[in-house]
């Protein structure tokens, strides 16, 4: 592909039937691709093992398809590359970007009440640093023993490896402050990935150039332009769509049975109305 190429992609988790908050997404990257005469790309991001379900991800693939929603080239399933983000993980730890950590969410909410609070992120409070301290011999025979962990980005390091960031949004330029996210979680010790790692990843090796999603997601991006500036991956645009509402201003969500799309199809409802509606619900 040349490199003015508009690459867009649908990144949706098969724990669940699409609805027509899915549509709307779906529908932003597909019309900017065509109206650029450019790829829409089709991904399903299934590593939660114990919610993605095969049944979901074959009736994602067939509703896109009645919609008339078509992508470009194979649907990529992060769980057969699983060997990408272990590669990536590799070259943060190796890095010294990241650290173990082995609280349990008892563990941190019983740290944060006795701090009296912790500071509070777009995404909630924030984890209040508890093995970061932690010396190589601790991590080390804690790691041996421990029956699960988790590996945590190492904020402030990172920062001061990767300078200041920004990203395109829509037009305009942001600064990344990956710090008011603090330190995330990018994998665990039976899974190399999270979904802060392997979207990084996935849309650097998908050629990825406009990422369109949810506004639910823009304060990950911070993370992201942070991971992306240290793989040294290029950072693609931002646009970050308004989510769709119910009639009492609740966010769509996948137990809301009556809104799927196979719901739409078998009570009547054709491609057109569906995407229409997608469209102009939620202004």
């Amino acid at each position: 592909m040349s490199s003015g190429t508009v690459v867009t992609r649908f990144a949706p988790s098969p724990t669940g039937y699409l609805h027509l908050g899915h549509v709307r997404s779906a529908l932003e990257g597909w019309r900017a691709a065509q109206e650029a005469g450019g790829r829409f790309l089709l991904r399903l991001e299934d590593i939660d093992h114990t919610r993605c379900r095969a049944e979901y991800a074959a009736a994602i693939v067939e509703d896109l398809a009645w919609l008339g929603l078509a992508w470009d080239g194979p649907v990529r399933r992060q769980s057969e590359h699983l060997a990408d983000y272990r590669d990536a993980l590799a070259r943060l730890e190796e890095a010294g970007l990241l650290y173990p950590c082995f609280c349990t969410r008892r563990a941190i909410q019983a740290e944060i009440n006795r701090a009296g609070g912790a500071p509070q992120g777009e995404i909630g409070a924030l984890y209040p640093g508890i093995c970061r301290h932690l010396s190589a011999a601790e991590r080390a025979a804690k790691r041996a023993t421990a029956a699960d962990y988790a590996l945590r980005l190492d904020v402030a390091a990172a920062m001061a490896r990767a300078g200041s960031l920004a990203w395109e949004e829509d037009g305009r330029r942001v600064e990344a402050q990956p710090a008011a996210q603090g330190d995330v979680v990018l994998a665990r010790k039976e899974m190399p990935t999270s979904y802060h790692l392997a979207v990084t990843v996935d849309d650097a090796l998908q050629g990825v150039t406009l990422v369109t999603r949810g506004a639910d997601l823009y304060a990950a991006t911070h993370i992201h332009i942070l991971l992306q500036a240290l793989l040294g991956l290029p950072t693609p645009r931002y646009r970050h769509h308004p989510l769709l509402t119910d009639a009492e201003g609740r966010r769509l969500a996948k137990r809301d049975r009556a809104l799927s799309i196979r719901a739409m199809r078998q009570a009547g409802m054709t491609p057109a109305e569906i995407l229409a509606g997608a469209q102009s619900s939620g202004r």
